[in-house]
């Protein structure tokens, strides 16, 4: 899509998202991205997703650094763009209080709700479901993997793979099915009923699956789910994920192990088919791995529990961080080129935007410690400042943010013992 196809609402949604520092899809297509390194290196992990899956691997995933406002909401718009135009199913997930990297369901819960693919609107993992060609190959083989014991996800997920292959013409059963996929609670009794119904209720030995494991098993169901119904994978784009500092010392340490996870470096939680990029602010390593002490502390912590889970967690966290240390890929920091490539798309945005012409304006000189958003920002506020008082004499301040890496309370807010086993969903 170029701006032509873009109306005059459009372009001033797209112009009011980009002041705001949260891009969306149109401001994104209009203005691309000039992060060259990441963009090439994403579309070779898309590329190799379906070799991978074949091996039964998930795809190595990357991380993405970058100063307050460099620009990762924007490559992640991007990455979205270009991840479905694919073939994938692309979720972007932000950290925030209400989704703790810490916690996979909450975590799954926003990857269904934000996913999007092509060709669908509505409730996307709904109606993947829909699409699911019981006498197809790719069917056949994801069935075969969730009905194996070495799958390692329960029995509940191959049986209602045959209840809703075999049930017809029951609505009501499609739907509860659907909805445990996506993330609800199914009663294992409604999965028992429908089994006896199809005259299979001996085939399984039905148990509901730990609160615990039920997420991580939802992802890998799921993202092979995806493309048994023709997608080619999932992706998963995960924003912010700095906020993890505010988090407790125990918090911190499994979420440094659920994004070893996220890159596919821990070899007993791996999912095929699923590629996720995650971005973090540059000085997290200097400012939370070492001055704050987690590099030396977090697996010692973790290993005097004593439990063969809190040394598993030690293992993963580890290796968390040491892909924070390692292998963060820095953005490039905005050159002359790009932007001046950005002031004109931007220039030539505004101008179709509201029908005028703006007036020319210093570009400003590029500099290590000034972000792309700070130069957006401030051509569009005196744009707008222009265009609504003409001839007025107009003086921008600009105030630099700094990022909160203490602890917070707010943020403390579940208990740091592992959830109790709990019926299939609940």
């Amino acid at each position: 899509m170029s701006e032509r196809d873009l109306s005059n609402e459009d372009l001033r949604r797209a112009l009011e998202a980009l002041r705001n520092g949260v891009p969306n899809r149109d401001a994104v297509r209009v203005l691309g991205c000039s992060q060259t390194e990441v963009v090439e290196r994403f579309l070779a992990r898309l590329d190799a997703v379906d070799g991978d899956a074949l091996k039964h691997r998930q795809t190595n995933g990357m991380l993405v650094a970058g100063e307050f406002g460099s620009g990762k909401s924007h490559l992640l718009e991007y990455l979205r763009h270009l991840a479905l135009e694919r073939g994938f199913v692309c979720s972007l997930i932000v950290v925030s209080k209400e989704t703790p990297l810490y916690d996979p369901a909450k975590v799954f819960a926003a990857a269904v709700e934000s996913a999007m693919a092509t060709g669908i609107t509505g409730e996307v993992i709904k109606e993947i479901a829909l699409r699911l060609d019981a006498t197809s190959p790719a069917y056949g083989e994801f069935f075969r993997w969730a009905d194996d014991p070495a799958s390692g996800i329960s029995t509940v997920f191959p049986a209602t793979l045959l209840i809703r292959e075999r049930l017809t013409g029951d609505p009501e059963m499609d739907e509860k099915i659907g909805n445990f996929w996506a993330g609800e609670r199914l009663p294992i009794a409604d999965v028992r009923q429908g089994m006896k119904q199809i005259r299979q209720a001996a085939t399984y030995q039905l148990r509901s699956p730990a609160a615990r494991e039920l997420p991580r098993q939802r992802f890998a169901f799921v993202s092979r789910l995806m493309r048994a119904a023709g997608y080619r994978g999932w992706v998963l784009l995960i924003d912010e994920v700095e906020l993890i500092a505010r988090y407790s010392r125990l918090q911190r340490a499994k979420a440094y192990a659920e994004l070893a996870r996220w890159m596919g470096q821990v070899e007993t939680a791996q999912y095929p088919g699923m590629l996720a990029l995650a971005t973090i602010t540059v000085d997290f390593e200097a400012k939370v791995l070492r001055e704050t002490g987690d590099r030396d502390f977090v697996r010692p912590f973790l290993e005097h529990r004593g439990t063969e889970e809190s040394l598993a967690l030690a293992a993963e966290a580890e290796t968390g961080m040491r892909e924070i240390e390692r292998r963060a890929i820095p953005l490039n920091p905005p050159d002359n080129a790009s932007l001046r490539h950005t002031y004109e798309a931007l220039r030539q945005i505004h101008g179709d935007a509201y029908d005028w012409t703006p007036p020319d304006l210093p570009v400003g000189a590029t500099s290590i410690t000034r972000q792309m958003r700070s130069y957006v920002r401030r051509w569009i506020n005196e744009w707008d400042l222009r265009r609504l008082y003409p001839g007025e004499a107009i003086e921008t301040v600009e105030t630099e943010l700094t990022i909160d890496y203490s602890e917070s309370p707010d943020l403390l807010v579940e208990s740091d013992q592992s959830s109790p086993d709990s019926p299939a969903g609940a």
